[in-house]
C-alpha cells in the first residue's frame, strides 16, 4: 500500500494552522503522516503544534529560505511513496486523499496531480490558484480551467473531468516522491511562485504526465503570505516566469517568445504605472534585470536539462484571447489549439 506525507510549510501561520489543522486531522485517515516544515517563523506556531498537536512531526528550517529551498530542505527527512504539498490555508474535505493517489497509482507515468481547488469564502466558485488545473499559453502567461486572468467561474461540474494538465498548483501538490528528487526538486532560484510550474514542466519534459483530479476537493483562502498587491509578488511572477521559460522551451520557440514577451512586459508594465503607480512598473523593469544577470547561471541550468515538450500549452496568446477576442472562460478556448507533446 503506497505511503502518503501530507507537508505544510509554516511560517509566521500560528492563525491558519488553529484554524485547518483539526480538519486536516481529521479527514486524512490515521495512515497518512502530517508534517509541519516551520520557515524560522518568529509567531509561536511551533510550540502551538507541540502543546496540542504532539502527534504532528516538526521539522525545522534554520531560517526563511522561501517556498521553493524550505521544501527541498524538508522533503529530504521525509520518507514516503507520495509527497502532498499542502498549503497552510486550506480547508481539506472528506476522502480528499484517496482519488488522487487511486488515479496516480493506475499510471506510472503520472508524476503529479492536483484536486480541484475551490475559494474558502466563496464556496461555489473556484479559486484562483489552481482551479480546475492549470495550463500556460506558449508565452509563459499562466491560466486554469476555471479561471482566465481575473475571471473566477462557479463551479458547475463543468470541470469534473479527469484531465492531463500543463501544471498542477503547489497548493496543494501530489508528487510521486522518488520523481521529486531524481528531477532536482523545486528549483531554489524561484524563492516562491511559479516554481510548481517549472517542476510540473520538467516531468513533461521527461515524459512524464500531471493530472487533475474532481473528484477530490479542497477550499483555499489564498495570497495568504504575499497579496495579489504586493510589489514583492508582482516582480517574483515576473522574474520567475522569464526563469521559467528560458530553462524549458524548446530551442526553436526561444527567440520567438522572448520577442513578444519583451513588448508584452512593456506594455504590462506601463499599465501598472498609469493604473496603480510606479511601484508595480518598477517590479516589472527590475524583474528584467534580475533575469539578465542570471542568464549565466540559467544557460548552465538550461544545459543539464531536458527540454523539447510543451505539452497541454495553448498555441496562442492568452492575453490577446482574453482581452481583445473576449474568452472569458476555458471553455470558449480552441482545443484543437493546445499542444499535445
Amino acid at each position: 500500500m503506497a505511503t502518503v506525507a501530507v507537508v505544510i510549510l509554516n511560517w509566521n501561520g500560528k492563525t491558519y494552522l488553529e484554524q485547518f489543522l483539526p480538519v486536516l486531522i481529521e479527514y486524512s485517515g490515521a495512515d497518512v503522516e502530517i508534517i509541519v516544515a516551520d520557515n524560522a517563523s518568529t509567531d509561536d506556531s511551533v510550540s502551538f503544534i507541540q502543546q496540542h498537536y504532539p502527534q504532528i512531526r516538526i521539522i525545522r528550517n534554520p531560517k526563511n529560505e522561501g517556498f521553493a529551498l524550505g521544501y527541498n530542505l524538508a522533503l529530504q527527512q521525509v520518507k514516503a511513496d507520495y509527497y502532498v504539498l499542502l498549503n497552510s490555508d486550506i480547508e481539506v474535505t472528506p476522502n480528499w486523499i484517496p482519488p488522487v493517489i487511486s488515479l496516480m497509482e493506475s499510471d506510472a507515468r503520472i508524476g503529479a496531480c492536483q484536486p480541484k481547488i475551490r475559494s474558502y469564502h466563496q464556496r461555489d466558485e473556484f479559486e484562483y490558484a489552481g482551479a480546475a488545473g492549470g495550463y500556460m499559453d506558449e508565452y509563459g502567461y499562466p491560466f486554469c480551467r476555471g479561471r482566465m486572468f481575473l475571471t473566477i467561474e462557479k463551479d458547475n461540474g463543468q470541470y469534473d473531468d479527469e484531465v492531463e494538465i500543463s501544471w498542477a498548483t503547489g497548493a496543494c501538490l501530489f508528487v510521486r516522491s522518488e520523481l521529486f528528487h531524481t528531477l532536482g526538486g523545486l528549483d531554489e532560484d524561484f524563492f516562491a511562485h511559479m516554481e510548481e510550474i517549472d517542476f510540473c514542466w520538467r516531468l513533461h519534459n521527461y515524459g512524464y504526465r500531471v493530472m487533475y483530479c474532481p473528484n477530490s476537493t479542497v477550499y483555499h483562502i489564498g495570497g495568504g503570505t504575499l497579496p495579489k498587491t504586493s510589489g514583492r509578488k508582482t516582480y517574483l511572477n515576473f522574474r520567475n516566469n522569464l526563469m521559467l521559460l528560458y530553462k524549458n522551451l524548446p530551442s526553436n520557440y526561444l527567440f520567438k517568445v522572448f520577442a513578444v514577451r519583451l513588448i508584452l512586459d512593456i506594455v504590462a508594465a506601463y499599465k501598472f504605472l498609469f493604473q496603480a503607480g510606479f511601484k508595480d512598473f518598477w517590479a516589472v523593469a527590475r524583474a528584467h534585470i534580475r533575469f539578465y544577470q542570471a542568464l549565466p547561471s540559467l544557460r548552465q541550468k538550461r544545459r543539464n536539462l531536458r527540454h523539447g515538450s510543451m505539452k497541454m500549452m495553448y498555441k496562442r496568446n492568452i492575453v490577446a484571447e482574453y482581452y481583445l477576442r473576449g474568452k472569458k472562460h476555458f471553455t470558449q478556448l480552441d482545443p484543437e489549439k493546445f499542444f499535445t507533446k
